[in-house]
């Protein structure tokens, strides 16, 4: 075949190339040439560069300078700080591609309070609120997460601020923002310089460098030749990944006009570099057709297409190889440089806005004296940046005569400190019973040294809600806080016979005060005792009078006991949640009811064989008194014993468990879903009469996509009185049980 004794002769002749015998002497060694290599920008496709590396350490061309522009920075240095080609494309292939491209750390980081909003308002696009109108950010990713992989990537080299001292010399590119100008970055951060370098304009925030304001060096320079020329290289090897512009009949779509016209920017200047090759220089271009900047997980290909293009200038190539003596000392050189931080001897805090340094400082658990605990490190950072306050929150390493430095860079939101989100919600059984309610928010942080917050919130629909509250913490910790607020909601309550027809339609609305005093236990915990004042009115009855047409008094103190460390509001694969709450309902707290009710949820999830399995329990019930219509449990509904209508299951006292088996089809980029449920539960006038003989069961199957709204989903359910109901859900969350 053609193509095979094509590969075979490639691999033949590389192979000659390899075993020539050569014989440098001290003389001829100290003759050979400088070599650059320069790496061009492409987004995903910049792994490429990794298999033309794997190239030139299997033929002994050692590099001396190394140029980089976006993902070629990325990947030059890398290589320039010692990493092994082998270990490269490991760390490429392991990655998670698509935490760069979000800042969320995960929402096990958040504090308990934060996950409790999502609920309601899971749409937090990046929106502030100030005097002069609405802010945006200035792109659509601050690049928090993708800070992280690259400080863990350049880990080793953390404390090298001149890149002349890396294994080898190595410069990124990157572009002025206000000038157009490249900016040649051979200091500082090298984290920070990769990120510079490849920050995307309007996807990733330009990354602010010495009063300058930086984004992707493609723009201004995207095959940096001149700079490894000003470098001292007497020999360039170039690889060049840009793309190749359209023929006009391809520019139909809005999708490639707008692809023509980045690629149109870097184009240009990558010609403009190519003219200054000369006869000596070399330059590979890999055949990438088909592939794109976005295929970041085909990074096996990426690297194979890279090394084939190498060989094929294997002869070319050849020029620059030296003697295995010669080579095993190049790689004895790489290797031996060592940047061990050492403990670090003090840490200072960077930014903050009108924040008190002590409130970071306070949740920084990195000992003095000690070596730099990564792990511990980025998860206070992830805490911190979970607070919602910062653009990015970062750390540096530096020398200095006492010791290691470790700086904590805190970048305030150029869009805040006003925020606003959103939410939806949707319940459909297709059989009269409609929920339909859109909510927003606006969140105002900062407003004192303490990290005071006031927050108010909106939902309008068929279930109205309004509440502000003011959160002031107590300490510079995580510790203590009081909220103070005030709160509005509307219900119906519905009423069903033995048979399971309506009897009885109720609107109930709630006005209440309250004042609460809790204590942060941990990252994902936190308990609260409530003083609530208020009354429930009856605005509208239909059908049989089950409440009173006076307004009905509340005074009560709560105790809540929460953990929550679901990695999703909504559709949760890994974690828990486990809340207990207990109500005391005084006269003498200002209600006109007498009892005591207890709430216990315990959810957990986590994968089995490919399924995401998911089991709950929930309890509530009246250990003392009687409650009231207005507070009684109410199951039926969307995963509340699915096949039954929405409170048509009711009582002073009720129990469910529940087991749920689903797997997720579609990839990363368009995940859907499809799984199975069973439930059982039922509403007693008390836990004490319930019993297994008298539990309502529900078999349900269902299909859905996860949307920034939460999970879109078609379900069906029957049970067992041989009924069937089918719903349309939008944004459920299986919290709402508890709260």
């Amino acid at each position: 075949m053609p193509g095979q004794r094509r590969s075979a002769m490639k691999r033949l002749l590389l192979a000659l190339c390899l075993w020539l015998p050569l014989s440098v002497s001290g003389q001829e060694a100290a003759e050979r040439p400088t070599i650059g290599l320069v790496l061009s920008g492409g987004g995903a496709k910049g792994m490429a560069h990794v298999g033309v590396l794997r190239v030139l350490e299997e033929m002994h061309i050692p590099v001396d300078v190394v140029v980089g522009t976006s993902a070629g920075s990325a990947v030059g240095a890398l290589y320039a700080s010692g990493m092994s080609v082998a270990e490269i494309e490991q760390r490429f292939i392991n990655m998670d591609w698509l935490s760069s491209f979000r800042d969320d750390p995960g929402r096990v980081y958040k504090p308990v309070r934060r996950k409790q909003d999502e609920r309601r308002f899971p749409v937090v696009p990046g929106l502030g609120i100030r005097a002069d109108g609405l802010h945006v950010g200035g792109g659509i990713v601050a690049g928090q997460n993708l800070g992280f992989i690259l400080n863990e990537l350049t880990h080793s080299a953390a404390l090298v601020e001149d890149f002349d001292k890396l294994a080898i010399p190595f410069r990124a590119v990157a572009t002025d923002l206000a000038t157009g100008e490249q900016v040649v970055i051979g200091d500082g951060s090298l984290a920070e310089a990769i990120r510079a370098s490849m920050s995307i304009p309007g996807v990733y925030a330009p990354v602010e460098r010495q009063g300058r304001l930086l984004v992707d060096g493609g723009i201004a320079n995207n095959l940096p030749i001149s700079v490894a020329r000003s470098l001292g290289a007497d020999v360039v090897i170039a690889v060049d990944i840009t793309d190749p512009l359209l023929d006009a009949e391809k520019l139909k779509e809005a999708f490639s006009v707008l692809g023509q016209l980045t690629t149109l920017l870097t184009r240009r200047n990558t010609d403009q570099q190519l003219a200054q090759l000369g006869d000596r220089d070399v330059l590979i271009r890999p055949d990438l057709q088909g592939l794109t900047s976005a295929d970041f997980y085909q990074a096996p290909m990426l690297f194979e297409l890279g090394a084939s293009a190498a060989r094929e200038h294997a002869v070319e190539l050849s020029r620059f190889q030296v003697s295995r003596v010669a080579w095993t000392a190049y790689k004895a050189k790489l290797s031996s440089r060592a940047y061990g931080s050492g403990p670090v001897a003090r840490i200072d805090v960077r930014g903050g806005g009108s924040l008190a340094r002590e409130f970071i400082r306070e949740r920084i658990g990195q000992r003095i004296g000690a070596p730099l605990d990564v792990a511990r490190l980025e998860a206070d950072l992830k805490r911190i940046y979970g607070l919602g306050y910062y653009e990015t929150v970062s750390y540096a390493l530096s020398p200095s005569p006492e010791g290691t430095v470790l700086t904590i860079r805190l970048k305030e939101k150029s869009w805040g400190p006003n925020y606003l989100s959103f939410g939806l919600s949707y319940e459909d059984n297709f059989n009269g019973d409609t929920r339909f309610n859109i909510a927003s928010a606006v969140r105002m942080t900062e407003l004192n040294r303490l990290g005071g917050e006031w927050h108010t919130g909106v939902q309008l629909g068929t279930q109205p809600w309004a509440r502000t509250q003011w959160y002031q913490p107590l300490g510079y910790g995580y510790d203590r806080f009081l909220v103070l607020g005030g709160e509005y909601n509307r219900d119906d309550i519905r009423v069903y016979d033995d048979d399971g027809r309506r009897v009885a339609e109720v609107d109930v609305s709630v006005r209440s005060a309250d004042l609460g005093l809790g204590m942060e236990l941990g990252g994902n915990a936190e308990v609260r005792a409530t003083y609530t004042r208020g009354y429930a009115t009856v605005d509208e009855q239909v059908g049989q009078a089950v409440a009173p047409d006076d307004p009905i008094h509340q005074g009560n103190v709560q105790l809540r006991l929460v953990h929550d460390s679901l990695d999703d509001a909504f559709f949760p694969t890994d974690g828990a949640f486990a809340g207990l709450k207990a109500r005391f309902e005084r006269e003498d707290l200002g209600s006109e009811r007498h009892f005591d009710t207890v709430t216990a949820m315990g959810l957990g999830t986590g994968s089995w064989r490919g399924f995401t399995l998911t089991g709950l329990v929930y309890a509530e019930g009246a250990t003392r008194g009687e409650p009231g219509v207005e507070n009684h449990v109410r199951l039926g509904g969307f995963r509340r014993l699915s096949a039954y209508a929405p409170g048509q299951i009711t009582g002073e006292s009720g129990a469910m468990a529940a087991l749920y088996a689903s797997q997720r089809f579609g990839g990363p980029l368009w995940p859907w879903f499809a799984g199975a449920g069973f439930e059982a539960g039922n509403a007693w006038p008390s836990l004490g009469e319930a019993s297994w003989d008298d539990t309502l069961k529900s078999w349900s199957l269902f299909a859905g996509v996860d949307t920034f709204l939460g999970p879109v989903q078609l379900a069906a359910a029957y049970n067992t009185e041989d009924d069937w109901t089918a719903y349309l859900n939008i944004g459920f969350s299986f919290t709402q049980l508890f709260y």
